[in-house]
């Protein structure tokens, strides 16, 4: 199987027969995406398994003199995550990151509220949840949604991307009840490397995949 997908509609297909194998003896799930590039993934999973689809945002801490080097994740609420061996090998403390903490804090609090404007958060209790995203690289921000979620007690948890890491999905392994990747090549890069074509989403196109999720659940009930 190639490592490589020609966009995300294309690496959403491939995952949701993935998901769907996984699930045979699960039931209808709670699909979340996270944004803002695992949102029109989610969807084509939640559609192929005619689950729920909502969202749940986690955000990276990145080293300071280099954002994309993740040191640690935090969500809506609950402690931010960190590696602290990564911390150790940049030179930086907890108390040195704080700043950064509360400021993607702020913005997972500002991305969903914009992204559920006004509707509850799904239950998610004795559920099964699918945590999916656009690839897996460090596992940060996957790791603290995952987390996230465990206090609330879901049935099952599977965490799922067209792409991992090896390493990630490792340990990830701790996080969640499952991991499923459609590839997980041994030269893992970056996400974006194994896409022909990975444009970043903006608030209005997660909006749109959401709008139209709803739509077309509203519609089967009919």
């Amino acid at each position: 199987m190639s490592d490589y997908f020609a966009d995300r509609a294309e690496a959403g297909r491939a995952l949701a027969v993935a998901v769907a194998d996984h699930l045979k003896e699960h039931e209808v799930p709670l699909v979340l995406g996270l944004p803002r590039g695992g949102v029109p993934i989610a969807r084509t999973v939640a559609a192929a398994v005619h689950g729920e689809l909502d969202v749940v945002v986690a955000r990276k801490i990145g080293v300071p003199w280099h954002r994309e080097l993740a040191v640690g994740a935090v969500t809506v609420d609950g402690p931010a995550l960190f590696d602290r061996g990564l911390l150790g090998q940049v030179g930086l403390t907890l108390e040195e990151l704080e700043p950064d903490v509360e400021r993607e804090r702020a913005e997972a609090v500002r991305r969903t509220e914009r992204y559920r404007d006004g509707r509850p958060a799904p239950v998610v209790t004795g559920r099964t949840v699918v945590v999916v995203d656009d690839g897996l690289a460090t596992g940060a921000t996957a790791r603290a949604a995952l987390r996230s979620l465990r206090v609330l007690r879901p049935g099952h948890l599977v965490f799922a991307a067209p792409v991992c890491a090896p390493q990630a999905v490792a340990m990830l392994g701790a996080e969640a009840d499952a991991v499923v990747c459609v590839a997980a090549p041994p030269e893992f890069r970056a996400v974006g490397y194994h896409y022909r074509s990975f444009p970043q989403l903006t608030d209005e196109e997660v909006e749109a995949e959401l709008a139209a999720a709803r739509r077309e659940s509203a519609s089967l009930r009919l």
